[in-house]
Order: structure tokens, then sequence, then C-alpha cells
């Protein structure tokens, strides 16, 4: 239990608060004018350490900046590259600047929200919400270090956060990817399999001879290489798990084409200089210029491919499991979200086989009878 001292100085007579902390450390907080304002930190003190919110006084002079690399050190661990690259540049541009020198223990709910309008007026939505996560990820190791630092994360309580609005997803008939592989020349073939398999660009351009399974009408997809400013990267997919693509066979035709006289470790899909492949230039390279020759939506990209592939997938009866493991989601409740707009149509079927299969064990006109009575 806390005690309560008093002492004398020049302004007169002040009072000492005696305590332990939750690592049975001796400490104490001086200074108090008053006996019952020592006695009310003592016992909110006592309150703090029952409750596990207790923080001592000098856990929370450290800065944000002290607390950044560790935090950073774990993201690099768990994340892509390019992803690592948006936090790094979120931190140096956006973060670093305002609460660098800021000690964790003088931030509060307010000034963040400042801070997020000042930003919103200026940049993106995107760009906020990830300098607030980046923010608000190195606080929560304040708050979850053993002592904590700070007894609850501020800048998880704001109410200012920016709205990203949807995407819009591009979806193209099987005339449209026809017409597209047509304009596209001697690349169609990249046009069928973002179409017909849904790979990710990194994955696409990751494949090798060897992950083609022509027997068994199967791309194995286990890589994903993505350009991190002049240097591809080769990690992992974004589920960072492989999985098995089926691959029509008019497509896998198309692909024996681009594999033969290759080796096993070849790129099906190399560059010019026989490396990685990079992303079409927005606007300007191959791919939108095909777009173009093509007359089909101008803001169709290399991922609305993938975006059309699940279009196809369900026009042609495929189920959401399936669909799911064919795109990489982890769960199917992820393509549901990302694709409830396909499966509109849906609803309106299930109604027309619900009134085929029962519509004539009902008896409209004996409900109506009932009802009248």
């Amino acid at each position: 239990m806390a005690t309560i001292e008093s002492y004398t100085t020049r302004s007169g007579k002040r009072y000492r608060v005696r305590y332990r902390t939750p690592e049975h450390r001796q400490t104490d907080k001086r200074g108090f004018a008053t006996k019952r304002a020592a006695e009310a930190f003592a016992n909110t003190v006592e309150v703090e350490k029952l409750t596990g919110d207790y923080v001592a006084p000098a856990r929370g002079l450290v800065t944000v900046a002290e607390l950044q690399p560790a935090w950073m050190d774990r993201k690099r661990a768990a994340s892509s590259a390019s992803w690592t690259l948006s936090l790094e540049t979120a931190w140096r541009v956006h973060v670093e600047p305002r609460w660098g020198t800021t000690r964790v223990a003088d931030i509060d709910t307010l000034a963040v929200e400042a801070w997020i309008s000042g930003l919103s007026g200026e940049k993106s939505p995107t760009v906020v919400l990830r300098a607030h996560g980046v923010l608000a990820g190195i606080l929560d190791d304040a708050v979850r270090a053993k002592p904590k630092r700070l007894a609850s994360n501020p800048s998880r309580l704001v109410t200012n956060l920016p709205q990203k609005a949807k995407k819009k997803h591009v979806y193209l008939t099987a005339e449209d990817v026809a017409d597209l592989a047509a304009a596209a020349g001697p690349r169609a073939p990249i046009v069928y399999v973002l179409a017909y398999c849904g790979l990710r660009w990194g994955e696409l351009v990751a494949l090798r001879v060897s992950d083609v399974e022509f027997l068994r009408r199967r791309i194995s997809v286990h890589r994903n290489a993505v350009w991190v400013g002049q240097q591809c990267v080769v990690g992992e997919t974004k589920g960072r798990e492989a999985r098995s693509v089926p691959v029509p066979q008019f497509v896998l035709d198309m692909l024996a084409a681009e594999c033969r006289e290759k080796a096993l470790a070849d790129l099906v899909f190399p560059g010019d200089d026989g490396e990685f492949r990079a992303r079409p230039k927005s606007g300007r390279g191959w791919f939108a210029n095909a777009v173009k020759r093509a007359g089909i939506d101008s803001t169709t990209t290399p991922h609305s491919l993938r975006h059309t592939c699940a279009s196809l997938t369900v026009s042609a009866g495929g189920n959401v499991l399936a669909l799911a493991r064919m795109l990489g989601h982890k769960d199917a409740s992820v393509t549901l979200r990302v694709y409830s707009d396909l499966f509109d149509s849906d609803l309106d079927s299930l109604a027309e086989q619900l009134h085929s299969s029962y519509s004539s064990t009902a008896s409209v006109g004996k409900v109506w009878a009932e009802t009248s009575v």
C-alpha cells in the first residue's frame, strides 16, 4: 500500500507518496500541495495496479522515433518488400516529421485528429490511413510493452479517419478478352493467362516452366515478383500460401507454345532482357495501347483481368469456394466481400429455382381462405 509523508519546502508544506510498482520496486512522487491530492494520487495508483493500467511516469518519456526501429523490423520480417517500402515512406514523409521527437506520454487523441485533418486536406485517403496506421502501430507497442509505456493508445480513439472509396471493378466479357488479346499481339498469352487463371501480375511474371503442370492442367503458384524501385524482389505470394490453379485447355495450349524449347528453370514470360518482366507502364505501355486498340473500357488494367477471371468463373457456374481457392483468398468470405456484386444475379436465379421446385406444393387458395376467416 502507498504511504504519505509530509515535508517542508521554502514554499510551505508539501506531501510525498511512496509506493511500489507492479514490479515491486520502491518509488515515490512528491510535490503535492495538499494531503487530499496526495491521497487521491495514491488511490489512483493502487487502482491502476489492480487493473493492469499502471504506467511508470518515466516509461512514457520515450519518443516515437525511439520505438519505431523495433516496430519496423517486425513489419519488415512479416511483410512483402513493396509493403515494407510503403510503410517506410509513410514514416519518413508523414509520421516522423510530426511525431518523431514527441514523447509517447504527451500524445493525445485531439492532437492526432488535428494531424489527420491536416493530412486529409492534402493527401488521398490511402496515404492518410497508411500514415495513421504506422503511428498507431508504434503506439500499440508502447501499450503492449512490459512494463507498459502507455495505458491505452490515443491514436486508436480518433473519429475523423477518411473513408476509402470502393474501387470500381472492370469485368470484361470473353469477347472483350479476345479483342484485347488480339490487340496485344505476341503478348496475347499473357492476357489469356491473367483473364482465365486469375493470377496477380507478380505471380505471372514469376512463373517458371516447371510451375506449369501440363498433365494435370494446373499452374502451381508459389512465388511473387515485385518491383521495388529499380530492383525486382521475389518472395512468397500475397497470401503466403502456394496454390494450384486450373487452366483451360486452350490456355494450356498457349502456355505449351511459350514453354517450348525452354528449360524447366526458365521464366515462362521473361522481359526483353530475359529477366523478370516489369509491370506495363500505365497510359503508354503495351497493355494500355492494346486497351485503346481493342476499344474496351479505358480503365482496364492488368489487375482488371483478375476481376474478369472471377466474373467469367461465376458465369460459367463456378462456386465461391472453388473461386476463392483459385484466386488465393484465405477465406471464401473474402471472395464474397470483394466480388459481392457478381452474386446479385444468383438471388434472382434462386427465386426462380424455388418457384420452379416448390410452387406446385403451395395452395394459394387455401392460404387465402385461412387468412380471411
